[in-house]
């Protein structure tokens, strides 16, 4: 019993069961896609799978594609929610809490039974499912993933920065472009990251919103790992773990310089 209690006792023994599953359901994954992409059918050290991709144009062109959408879907997603993001951080234009509630309450709906409400939308109008109904699925799915981040830190934002700003006489425009834009770049940056990676390694949606027709990079991703094909499936994952990994690092750039403006 005493044993137990000192086990307990002390707090970093309450992060083990987290490292634990780190290990299991993190790191583990990541390692089986490493040593999978680095690997030949025969099971020897090869670089055949990235060089498959780099040889077969429609691989490298599903990509690019992919590239395209995610570039499009974001640049919306800016265009929408940064505005949004504004209006409701601003206490002055947006009075009520439950504004804010309205524009999360999407996150918590599956992403697939919103996707399966957009067909059913664009049945219902009788409009045609393809690359536009794409792209509306795309930002209808992900803009409360571009606005949150972006209320976030406009909502800790110091606002004596804005005030001193209006006290030496400069107008709203200069104060927005001056102080407010700046100091909430970390926000776009992190709504950037969840739109534009899940948005080129997504697969169900394009499924479902161009009855197939349109591919992007995480259906090719996923056909090859439903044919068996888990070596050249796993480059193809590392290839965007990579993506995801410089993009984070450009993030993390972005918030050290909008932090240095403080």
């Amino acid at each position: 019993m005493k044993k137990i209690l000192d086990i307990f006792g002390k707090r970093s023994n309450w992060a083990i069961p987290y490292a634990l599953f780190m290990a299991v359901f993190v790191a583990l994954p990541l390692l089986l896609i490493l040593f999978y992409a680095f690997t030949g059918n025969e099971g020897e050290f090869s670089f055949a799978n990235f060089t498959k991709f780099v040889t077969q144009p429609e691989a490298v062109n599903t990509f690019i594609y992919s590239i395209g959408i995610a570039l499009i879907t974001t640049i919306l997603c800016i265009l929408l929610g940064y505005p949004a993001a504004y209006i409701l951080s601003n206490r002055n234009l947006n009075r009520s809490e439950v504004t804010v509630v309205l524009f999360i309450l999407p996150m918590w709906i599956n992403i697939l039974i919103r996707t399966l409400a957009t067909v059913a939308l664009f049945d219902f109008m009788r409009w045609p499912l393809g690359v536009g109904a794409l792209i509306f699925g795309m930002v209808y799915n992900f803009l409360p993933f571009m606005i949150y981040p972006i209320y976030n830190t406009m909502q800790k934002m110091d606002h004596s920065l804005i005030e001193a700003a209006e006290d030496l006489g400069a107008t709203p425009f200069r104060v927005f472009w001056k102080v407010i834009l700046p100091l909430s770049m970390p926000g776009v940056m992190s709504g950037v990251m969840m739109v534009f990676m899940p948005t080129i390694s997504t697969f169900a949606i394009a499924e479902l919103l161009t009855m197939n027709n349109v591919k992007l990079f995480g259906t090719t991703i996923q056909e090859n790992i439903n044919n068996g094909m888990w070596n050249y499936g796993a480059a193809l994952s590392l290839i965007m773990l990579v993506i995801i990994g410089i993009t984070s690092l450009f993030s993390d750039e972005e918030g050290g310089d909008s932090d240095s403006l403080i």
